[in-house]
């Protein structure tokens, strides 16, 4: 992203990016550390892509919403009073970028689950929604992706996005609550109902 990190103030002497926390590589890039804002981009924008991409199911308008994503953060990091950590700062800007956006979109589109970074046949919580105690165990992991991408698009956007955050991303209900500025009560919530919502789009299927 900082297209003049050779250019750029490096880290103190003696301090490497790469082992360097993300207190640290804040403060050096409120000084104008591109490198050390750099790193902290190597850190977080998979799994921030991941969520966006999630969300949107479109490549160049996940990759575009994750740039504007940390092109705000790094305009905005003298404001960032590090009562939360920077990953849970930047992820919040992401996913309210990302609603506006979907808000602005007003239609849907076809999600796929084939590129999550975590991969839905590693996720004990989504394949246990619709595998559990039924005779389909076995079915073929391609068609348990195209039932639960139908069911997916037909849950409302704050449902969605705490199936992302929580079963796809492995995020705890804290960790949640603090990206989306809610208590970790109504992030519980909001994923037993987007369950119990699945369940029922899923009824048919898991019969």
């Amino acid at each position: 992203m900082a297209e003049n990190s050779t250019s750029s103030p490096v880290a103190p002497r003696g301090a490497s990016l790469d082992t360097a926390d993300d207190r640290e590589l804040v403060e050096w890039s409120r000084n104008g550390d591109l490198l050390a804002y750099d790193e902290m981009i190597r850190r977080y924008q998979q799994r921030v892509y991941a969520t966006v991409y999630n969300m949107t199911s479109n490549h160049e308008d996940a990759a575009d919403l994750t740039q504007e994503a940390f092109v705000k953060a790094w305009q905005a990091l003298k404001s960032f009073k590090g009562d939360s950590s920077f990953f849970t700062w930047v992820y919040r800007i992401a996913v309210n970028r990302t609603l506006n956006f979907l808000k602005a979109r007003k239609k849907r589109v076809h999600l796929s689950l084939n590129d999550l970074d975590a991969g839905v046949e590693r996720n004990p919580d989504l394949i246990n929604l619709v595998s559990h105690d039924t005779p389909r165990r076995n079915l073929k992991l391609e068609e348990l992706k195209e039932k639960l991408n139908e069911a997916l698009q037909q849950l409302s956007e704050p449902h969605r996005l705490v199936v992302t955050l929580h079963d796809i991303q492995g995020l705890p209900h804290d960790k949640i609550g603090e990206i989306l500025d809610c208590k970790p009560g109504t992030v519980r919530t909001r994923l037993y109902y987007a369950r119990q919502q699945l369940q029922g789009l899923l009824g048919d299927y898991l019969k």
